[in-house]
């Protein structure tokens, strides 16, 4: 299971992991709500990102109606379905017929079939400045996800889940993900626990990734600290070595 932040999807390092997608390394995709919204744009218009410090005071920042709607209708759809967030982004990208969805993690994992949660916090992402956004239809959305991704984690034993740039908001969610599982394993008289090798890769290194990711649920982990756009090059290629599949890293 691959976690990320915004900026990992923001420098335009999504085609590296759709690639290890596609190669079979990926068994889903765990992303924070603005790893969800510039991986959107990005489909949908080919580019991300606007000037922070620029638009903060002029009424301008975060007001893209675009891209607000477009979060707004795919909750509103989550909710009228039953379905997560990432699920509904995803389809919606593709019922769009996104002219970029090939650089999409959103996109190319719904067209696989490979599972995408989406964990956000209301009030962390622009989105939820506009004034299409449904707090409820967005809370229970983000709430399937994280009964997607317990239910991913379930599944992950011996197996490995790597954090990527995100350094609150999915340590939290990973954590809880891990406790809900042990819970359910406790209540049914089983006692072993997962044994989950972890990854954190970020610019810096914090408090939640090194104890919520690296020391608490995990057997084995390590951390690597550096720029998204060496490191995740770096670990796609130490994953091919590692399987043989150097022919198809180029």
């Amino acid at each position: 299971l691959w976690g990320m932040g915004g900026h990992v999807v923001k420098v335009g390092l999504a085609p590296l992991l759709i690639d290890l997608m596609r190669q079979g390394y990926v068994q889903g995709f765990v992303m924070n709500g603005s790893a969800a919204i510039h991986d959107a744009e990005v489909a949908l218009q080919g580019s991300t990102s606007e000037d922070v410090a620029g638009g903060l005071f002029d009424g301008t920042y975060g007001n893209a109606d675009e891209t607000g709607r477009f979060f707004a209708d795919a909750a509103q759809v989550a909710e009228r379905e039953g379905i997560g967030l990432g699920t509904a982004l995803g389809a919606a990208l593709m019922e769009a017929d996104a002219p970029h969805r090939e650089l999409s993690l959103l996109a190319t994992a719904a067209a696989a079939g490979v599972p995408v949660t989406v964990h956000v916090a209301v009030g962390t992402d622009t989105v939820h400045m506009h004034p299409a956004c449904n707090g409820a239809a967005v809370g229970a959305a983000t709430h399937r996800d994280f009964l997607r991704l317990a239910a991913l984690v379930e599944g992950l034993d011996e197996g490995v889940y790597v954090n990527v740039g995100s350094a609150v908001i999915l340590p939290e969610v990973f954590m809880k993900a891990v406790a809900m599982v042990h819970n359910a394993r406790h209540a049914e008289g089983v006692a072993e626990r997962l044994r989950i090798t972890t990854g954190n890769l970020d610019m810096l290194r914090h408090y939640r990734t090194r104890v919520n990711v690296l020391e608490r649920p995990a057997v084995a982990g390590y951390d690597v600290a550096g720029h998204h756009e060496i490191l995740l090059p770096l670990l796609r290629l130490a994953i091919l070595d590692a399987a043989g599949g150097m022919a198809s890293r180029s």
